[in-house]
């Protein structure tokens, strides 16, 4: 579907994690169904598009790839501010990526908005002979920060449609939970000087003289 097309809903979503866990491969294939079998290094933040359909409404997901080194964080730590959504990426051949996560998720909460959806993704499925985290550790990482947890390939599109996907839902729920609670107060708030007004222009009642 061409890029120009026409979407209901824009939503900004967020790659974070340590370099080499593959944030970069991982996105070209979602949203360009490429893969790169050489590493690609993020100089600050990339980003890309893709187009989804969600309960019948075209969604338009503007995704950032962030660079893994602490020397742009400086450049980054704005777009977290600005992401609806972070998936938080690790290396399964890497126990020092997984344990990078603690630290990333710390980041998302000082710098990124109250309300930001937030998901996990154990990257490089493929290569299980190496893998070094455990499902379960993961899960169990994930169950105690109340995120999901996911397992992914790069070389596989079709294991990154549901996290992608599950993270947008995320972020429309959120957003459309939002909008109603507004409407919700502005409506309150209107019955609240409709009430008021009542009581104001009610007639004073004239003593009467003895």
């Amino acid at each position: 579907m061409a890029l120009s097309a026409r979407y209901d809903q824009l939503i900004r979503l967020m790659l974070v994690g340590d370099q080499t866990v593959g944030k970069t491969c991982l996105l070209c294939q979602y949203a360009n169904h490429e893969f790169h079998d050489h590493h690609v290094t993020t100089l600050g933040v990339d980003f890309r598009v893709r187009l989804i359909e969600l309960d019948g409404r075209m969604i338009k997901m503007q995704i950032w790839d962030t660079a893994g080194q602490e020397r742009f964080l400086a450049i980054t730590k704005q777009y977290y501010t600005r992401a609806q959504g972070c998936i938080l990426v690790f290396d399964i051949c890497s126990r020092s990526s997984f344990e990078s996560l603690a630290k990333w998720l710390l980041y998302v909460k000082m710098y990124a908005q109250k309300d930001t959806a937030v998901i996990i993704v154990g990257n490089k499925t493929d290569l299980e002979e190496r893998r070094q985290v455990a499902t379960a550790t993961a899960q169990q990482f994930a169950d105690e920060n109340g995120v999901m947890y996911f397992e992914t390939s790069a070389k596989d599109l079709k294991s990154l449609e549901k996290p992608f996907y599950e993270l947008c839902r995320q972020v429309v729920d959120a957003t459309n939970k939002s909008l109603n609670s507004a409407q919700n107060n502005d409506t309150l708030s209107l019955e609240q000087d409709k009430d008021t007004s009542k009581s104001d222009s009610s007639p004073l009642t004239k003593s009467k003289c003895c």
